[in-house]
């Protein structure tokens, strides 16, 4: 490849380049500066129509959406409840009543407490342990017992209702102390949290980013500048999930993650326009000449990186699961939404603003004093990146190591399905659930389910008692309940009762198996499987927790290499169309993927295995992880670091073709963004690490987990892998075949 003959600007020049690459971008920016005031009026009118619209868009998110909803098991559910008013149920209320609750006064209350709440308008069934007389529903020690309730509506609506119900059946309740648990009040304390953990993330992270910019641009009026942009995108942000929620389920989590997405990448891409305004400035360029220079090279940059980003969230759309597909839309959406900010408010600002932009420098004495503050042949950053190209094979081949064996711990990774642990430690909800699984047999409250549709249990009865009978003698199986009776070991243990006769219908049939194993838990999906394997009269859909587990599970691993090749084809594609060359971008696959080691084996050892839980605070470990987390970790994280990845290679790619001296290039392109990703990165890093202080796990791993993976890509990764990698393959990082120069030349990235 060879060089530009005409060096390009900011590289030492003493004055403007006598003629600028033709830009639209730069025209953009000229037209913007030029028409601030209507852009400030057209920006402030845009923040208040999102805050208005966006504002209650927490009341309209879903939880759950964690399972496929295609699956075997999600039909079982739906053909539960539609056709036979039963399925898991949508709330458990735990009755502790301190003396038996088989004594005739405890049970007389406890028929006419089951009955009122029947008798809720939002309820379809309820059931307990004196209704039915099933000895799972009362507590080993016999002195409580539980009422399992289904609620009408999907999800959502169920949610709302326990948010009704709950507070009306709970506490002292005659002789009763009644608490509540199940998936309805359980989404309903998420919902609740997640928006107090996202007022105590914007509190903490607001002031600390404001610290960090301060740090980097010394001047209060440049360092407000990507904080302004910022509210904007996450006023924005809100308006956009409102929107969402109109035509798709939305999960609750994608206000904190998509809030906190948006922020910090508005933070870091104004940081970086912002950075080279100030550059050209120093450069001789006049405001506007500085402005439009800024937008063709750090806004082109910024633009295309906002795409890398996004395609990388893209990734999460071939996952039939709508919290990770909510997530997707949600943060594509944001990404676009913060460049845009970005590029449209900035030339409008720093019009206004000019050479001001350096007043009110606060920390101008201490920044001089730091580590890595002055650029050049004595800046920190020029003095790393010289030493790891003198010995790249040992100092590329020791973080390699030492990021391999960070990921280690994930090789013994187990996964599950979010539940009551979720929640904070002491929670109402949790609290219940644990004395549930402590006291109770709790596998009866969510037993495998078998859905027979089309099977007539009054003219297949023999049928339906052989099916039965295969079913008790499964490895794993307690009992068989259905309208053939109870059975367990290949007999018949009771005849059918009030129990097992709620499981009959004319038009078809249904079984619970009752498993020995969690439905959380290894065990439980080898039982899933070997009941799937017992030959059925007629069709048999399998359903329950334990099915949902292994459904998810399969469903998501099948698609992985797709959302993999979406990835890493469109990241390919986009490198080489920024750099013309075809080993960019296989390094640049390569070193990101490896970034991501040391929080993939943080997200083991800590929040699995429950290592150094104060780093993060205290939370439930349940010796798994949620089954959804790290792939939405992977597609994020993936995107931030190939954010990173453009951003310093726009700078040595511009030293390269000016100069064809691979080396140089690579020293000045991190001695000019080392300082600057550094920042950028901490920024971020702070934005997620705001998520780890929510009292909610799931949160708290992704907020500690993206935090690490953005910290080691902006050190390690950029600071020593790159370069020792761009050193060892010399020019050949450039390399491409004839033809595929020929169409870069052509369709190649260039000015925007």
């Amino acid at each position: 490849m060879t060089p530009y003959a005409q060096r390009q600007p900011g590289h030492g020049t003493t004055g403007p380049s006598p003629s600028p690459p033709r830009s639209r971008l730069a025209a953009l920016a000229r037209s913007l500066a030029r028409r601030r005031v209507p852009v400030f009026v057209l920006v402030a009118a845009f923040s208040m129509a999102a805050a208005l619209f966006g504002g209650g868009v927490a009341e309209h998110l879903s939880g759950g959406g964690y399972t496929p909803g295609d699956s075997e098991s999600a039909r079982a559910g739906r053909m539960l409840a539609e056709r036979f008013g039963a399925g898991s149920p949508d709330m458990v209320l735990l009755l502790e009543a301190g003396a038996p609750v088989d004594r005739p006064e405890l049970a007389r209350a406890g028929r006419e407490f089951t009955d009122r709440v029947g008798d809720s308008p939002s309820v379809v069934s309820a059931r307990s342990f004196w209704s039915t007389h099933d000895p799972s529903m009362r507590s080993e020690d016999g002195k409580s017992a539980l009422v399992l309730v289904k609620l009408a509506g999907d999800e959502g609506e169920a949610t709302g209702a326990a948010r009704e119900l709950v507070p009306r059946v709970t506490g002292e309740q005659g002789p009763f102390t009644v608490t509540a648990t199940g998936r309805a009040p359980v989404n309903d304390l998420l919902e609740k949290q997640s928006q107090e953990d996202l007022t105590r993330a914007e509190l903490l992270a607001a002031p600390l980013t404001l610290l960090i910019l301060l740090a980097a641009f010394g001047s209060l009026v440049a360092a407000s500048l990507p904080m302004l942009v910022g509210v904007v995108s996450v006023v924005g942000t809100l308006a956009v999930l409102r929107l969402m929620t109109e035509f798709t389920d939305v999960s609750l989590f994608a206000m904190n993650i998509t809030t906190a997405l948006g922020f910090g990448l508005a933070v870091d891409y104004s940081l970086f326009i912002v950075t080279r305004y100030r550059e050209e400035l120093g450069r001789g360029l006049d405001v506007h000449g500085a402005i439009a220079e800024s937008m063709r090279t750090a806004g082109r940059t910024v633009l295309f990186s906002a795409l890398t980003v996004a395609l990388s969230l893209a990734a999460m759309l071939v996952f039939p699961v709508y919290f990770l597909r909510s997530l997707a839309y949600a943060g594509i959406a944001v990404v676009i939404l913060a460049a845009a900010a970005s590029l449209v408010i900035l030339p409008a600002v720093l019009s206004l603003i000019g050479r001001r932009i350096d007043r009110l420098d606060v920390f101008a004495g201490l920044r001089r004093r730091l580590p890595g503050a002055r650029q050049g042949e004595t800046g920190f950053w020029h003095r790393l990146v010289s030493a790891v190209m003198r010995r790249p094979v040992l100092a590329g081949g020791a973080v390699t190591v030492l990021l391999v064996l960070l990921a280690l711990p994930f090789g013994h990774a187990r996964f599950g399905l979010t539940d009551d642990r979720i929640l904070p430690e002491g929670s109402s909800a949790q609290v219940a659930s644990d004395r549930i699984r402590e006291d109770f047999d709790g596998a009866s409250t969510s037993p495998v389910t078998v859905v027979l549709p089309d099977l007539n249990p009054g003219d297949r009865r023999g049928d339906l008692e052989r099916y039965a009978r295969d079913l008790s003698r499964v490895e794993g199986t307690a009992r068989v309940d259905g309208a053939a009776g109870s059975w367990a070991g290949g007999r018949r243990v009771a005849p059918p009762g009030p129990a097992s006769a709620a499981y009959a219908d004319g038009g078809g049939t249904w079984l619970s198996v009752v498993s020995t194993a969690g439905p959380n838990s290894a065990e439980g999906e080898e039982h899933v499987r070997a009941v799937r394997a017992v030959g059925a009269p007629s069709q048999a859909l399998v359903g329950g927790e334990a099915a949902s587990l292994v459904d998810t599970k399969s469903s998501l691993g099948d698609r992985i290499p797709w959302a993999g090749a979406v990835i890493a084809l469109s990241m390919f594609a986009l490198l080489f169309l920024f750099s013309g060359s075809l080993v960019v971008p296989l390094k640049a696959l390569l070193l990101n993927v490896l970034s991501l080691t040391a929080s993939f084996g943080a997200m083991v050892y800590v929040f699995q295995d429950g290592h150094l839980k104060w780093l993060v605070g205290d939370f439930v470990h349940t010796g798994q992880l949620e089954v959804t987390v790290p792939l939405l970790m992977f597609c994020v994280a993936f995107g931030l670091s190939m954010d990173y990845s453009v951003f310093l290679l726009s700078r040595i790619r511009e030293e390269y073709l000016a100069t064809g001296d691979n080396t140089r290039a690579v020293v000045f392109g991190i001695d000019r963004t080392g300082r600057l990703i550094t920042a950028a990165a901490l920024v971020v890093a702070t934005v997620l690490a705001a998520l780890a202080t929510s009292q909610l796990s799931l949160l708290k791993l992704l907020g500690a987990g993206l935090a690490l993976a953005v910290i080691v890509d902006a050190t390690l990764v950029r600071g020593i892998l790159v370069p020792a990698a761009m050193k060892l393959l010399g020019r050949a990082n450039w390399w491409a075949p004839r033809p595929l120069r020929r169409l870069h030349r052509k369709v190649g990235l260039r000015d925007a």
